[in-house]
């Protein structure tokens, strides 16, 4: 148990599979008889559907089906619920109806139009060409601020000003009062650029109806099985959760892209059932920049009040979310109601005053991504905190250690109603700057500009909220007398290695082999639940699979004993097998199991964290600057994490440091770009759109504390999944920032946004600003 246990580093029992090229994703799948669907999709950003002819796509060979969004109404396949939070009055959160085919209107180049069905791909493609769809082309809006301007082009009716759903919190008149007596006030305006997911595997689905039962397996690449199988049992008539199964195999990836149903899940749904056969549609990857869910798009204006010894009064933020043309639930609550609960982060901020909007535009839909709106909270804030060291001509390590939250201030409440168990701040603080070799960057400087490049130092110390307030899960584990542990969970293995922390798990208390043990997910007939988001699969999963496995190993002990006729008391246990104590009498955990009926201890186990789990960090990031080209480079990242307790050391550290590498493209790199006149994607390829690259980095020096468990769930940990995202991109921002300060920019430096391309920098070295956002003309 001691080589296998948690706290261990093992190889990842998912990777040998995948290594020799056995996995089974999605697209990996072909069924007999099965049919293939393609889209046709919509050109224009904002139009009226006047006709569609599919005469000609018909005749094509092989052509099975052809559905329209109005046949789909017709037979009363209902829209995708929307967004839940209310507009400024009180009404209800206002977004068009999201169905999974267009009917009368299309709303963003790349909606689902029609779906042709065939016996082959080839043929589905020939004649998805010869549909003919004639468009009366409205006007369009992509801006965030064009759209809520008097007379901008309307989505719908529910919203004439394009707002969404609005949300305000804290004291304005408080905050005000605050402003008006602080010694130093800094303002940023921030934009938080868009961005695609991007898991190496596209989303795919293959429905196979089968009339005999009457029920619809979907196999899909999916992190939440049960979401997805409730919205195809609610919005297509005929079925309810019963008649349908959801089945995932290995997932290349979701990143929070990859959760409820999508339009496209509904509509290959909806054809297998009408055409009684399985259909299949495997993503190319120009849909999922066009028609996937996206991530971040807020703008925002932030401002810091403090007193003249840099204690924090007060934070105001003004934030504009773009949610696309369909406010989907998680994209209006991510930036209005999650990303506002970790707005002050770890500093103990006495007063908030926070506004945000949810802005309809003629756009792709957002929802989640990696971190789902603490990213953007967490960069404002941190952003804030060096603008007010630079105005204060303070160091920013120091600045944010007089704001940070006491150990003895646990638990401690935020402005927000949040409520922090534990952490220990500034002994994080004090350990990463230690890590990061702080006191020695002043020597790295001057000897980056011996070599005619410019160097900056920048820090994060934030924290996160884990859990996605899901905090109940249920799993099955049993013992067979075959030699196998079975534990059945329904949260999801995407990529993270959660099968192998499971597997740890189980040892510790079985103290069995790691290949005796097998964890079976991905199957709303085995398990449903809700699934793996919001660093939760650990924190909540996690905690039910070891109480499960010590329930079924108490009711293994009680059989033991029965069978040996001696007390449970009586009985010790080592490597798989109950011993009498002092004598050699005993029994084997699977013999007992194979005495019992069907071969097999069976136990049920449900488990409920007290609350959400809160791990923080701090991450320290040093960047070098050709002042020639613009040319960025991550030249050090240093980063102290307490997630408490550890279960997989390496699947940890590869969750951080792959964490941040995707923060660092944000910061550096990657943006979703829309044409303001036609509403056309300029960035629908990866030609064009720039994922972070080896190159621009020079590896991570990634520490854990594990002295602060996590004092709301069983286990003590806390969620890492998303930290390194978190952390990475103020950290990365902060030190370019600073290099551009100490090049003479002073605090212009702070007007640059993200992504800090090479072109961005170069401008900035010559004083050739963007405009904010907020005036309009900056490519909101």
């Amino acid at each position: 148990m001691g080589r296998y246990g948690s706290g261990q580093v093992v190889r990842r029992i998912e990777d040998p599979a995948l290594l020799a090229g056995q996995g089974q994703y999605a697209g990996d799948v072909t069924l007999p008889g099965q049919a293939w669907l393609v889209f046709v999709r919509s050109p224009h950003a904002h139009a009226l559907i006047e006709r569609i002819d599919t005469t000609a796509a018909r005749v094509v060979p092989g052509v099975a089906a052809i559905f329209t969004g109005e046949e789909l109404a017709k037979a009363g396949v209902k829209p995708i619920p929307g967004g839940g939070l209310p507009r400024a009055d009180g009404s209800p959160c206002a977004s068009p109806p999201r169905r999974a085919l267009a009917h009368e209107r299309v709303r963003y180049v790349g909606e689902p139009v029609v779906a042709v069905v065939a016996e082959s791909l080839d043929a589905a493609r020939e004649a998805a060409d010869l549909v003919m769809v004639e468009y009366d082309v409205l006007p369009s809006v992509v801006d965030t601020f064009s759209a809520i301007r008097p007379g901008a082009p309307v989505l719908t009716p529910e919203a004439p000003d394009n707002i969404a759903a609005e949300t305000r919190y804290g004291d304005a008149k408080a905050a005000e009062a605050a402003f008006a007596r602080a010694a130093h006030k800094v303002s940023l305006d921030i934009d938080n650029q868009r961005l695609a997911p991007s898991p190496i595997e596209p989303r795919s689905v293959l429905a196979a109806f089968d009339a005999a039962s009457g029920r619809l397996t979907v196999r899909l690449s999916s992190q939440m099985p049960t979401a997805v199988r409730d919205g195809l049992a609610g919005l297509i008539p005929g079925l309810d959760t019963k008649k349908v199964r959801v089945v995932v195999g290995d997932v290349g990836g979701g990143f929070g892209m990859k959760t409820g149903p999508y339009p496209e899940d509904i509509a290959v749904g909806y054809a297998s059932l009408q055409l009684k056969r399985p259909v299949k549609w495997v993503a190319e990857r120009l849909e999922e920049f066009l028609s996937a869910v996206h991530g971040r798009d807020a703008i925002s204006r932030a401002e810091l009040a403090l007193d003249k010894e840099g204690k924090v009064l007060a934070l105001r933020v003004r934030g504009f979310a773009n949610v696309g043309a369909y406010g989907t639930g998680a994209g209006i609550a991510i930036p209005l109601l999650v990303g506002p609960w970790v707005s002050t982060s770890i500093y103990d901020i006495p007063l908030i005053d926070l506004h945000f909007q949810a802005v309809l535009t003629n756009r792709g839909s957002t929802g989640p991504y990696r971190g789902a709106g603490r990213p953007e909270a967490i960069y404002i804030v941190e952003r804030l905190m060096d603008a007010a060291a630079r105005e204060m001509r303070m160091d920013p390590a120091e600045l944010r250690r007089r704001n940070m939250i006491r150990p003895e201030q646990m638990p401690y409440k935020n402005p927000m109603g949040q409520v922090y168990d534990t952490g220990n701040f500034a002994s994080i603080l004090a350990q990463g700057l230690e890590a990061a070799d702080w006191k020695g960057f002043a020597a790295r400087r001057e000897e980056s500009k011996r070599g005619g490049r410019l160097r900056g130092r920048g820090i994060a110390t934030f924290l996160e909220w884990t859990g996605g307030n899901a905090l109940k899960e249920i799993v099955e584990v049993a013992i067979a007398g075959d030699g196998f542990i079975e534990v059945i969970s329904a949260t999801q293995q995407m990529g993270q290695g959660i099968q192998t922390s499971y597997v740890q798990l189980v040892v510790d208390v079985f103290d069995v082999p790691m290949d005796r043990v097998r964890i079976i997910q991905g199957d709303t007939d085995r398990a449903n639940g809700f699934g793996s988001a919001g660093s939760r699969s650990l924190f909540t999963g996690g905690a039910a699979v070891s109480v499960g496995s010590r329930k079924a190993f108490d009711r293994a002990k009680e059989l033991a004993a029965e069978s040996l006729e001696v007390s449970a008391g009586d009985l010790e246990y080592r490597a798989g097998r109950f011993a009498v104590a002092g004598t050699d009498l005993g029994i084997g955990l699977f013999e007992v199991a194979g005495k019992q009926e069907a071969a097999r201890i069976h136990v049920e186990s449900t488990t409920t964290a007290d609350a959400p789990s809160w791990p923080n960090a701090c991450h320290v990031c040093e960047v070098e600057i050709d002042p020639e080209t613009g040319e960025v480079q991550v030249a050090a990242y240093s980063s102290v994490n307490d997630i408490g307790r550890i279960v997989s050391p390496d699947i940890v550290r590869g969750q951080v440091d792959g964490g941040a590498m995707q923060g660092i493209g944000q910061a550096l790199c990657e943006k979703v770009s829309y044409d303001s006149e036609s509403g056309q994607m300029l960035s629908a390829s990866f030609m064009d759109y720039a994922m972070p690259r080896a190159e621009t980095f020079v590896g991570f020096n990634t520490h854990f504390d594990t002295s602060i468990p996590c004092t709301t769930n069983l286990l003590g940990v806390k969620g890492v999944g998303e930290l390194g995202t978190i952390g990475a991109t103020p950290a990365v921002v902060n030190a370019i920032v600073d290099a551009l300060d100490h090049a003479g920019l002073g605090r212009d430096a702070e007007r640059i946004q993200m992504p800090v391309t090479s072109e961005r920098v170069w401008r900035a070295l010559r004083r050739d600003f963007e405009a904010s956002p907020f005036d309009g003309k900056g490519g909101a």
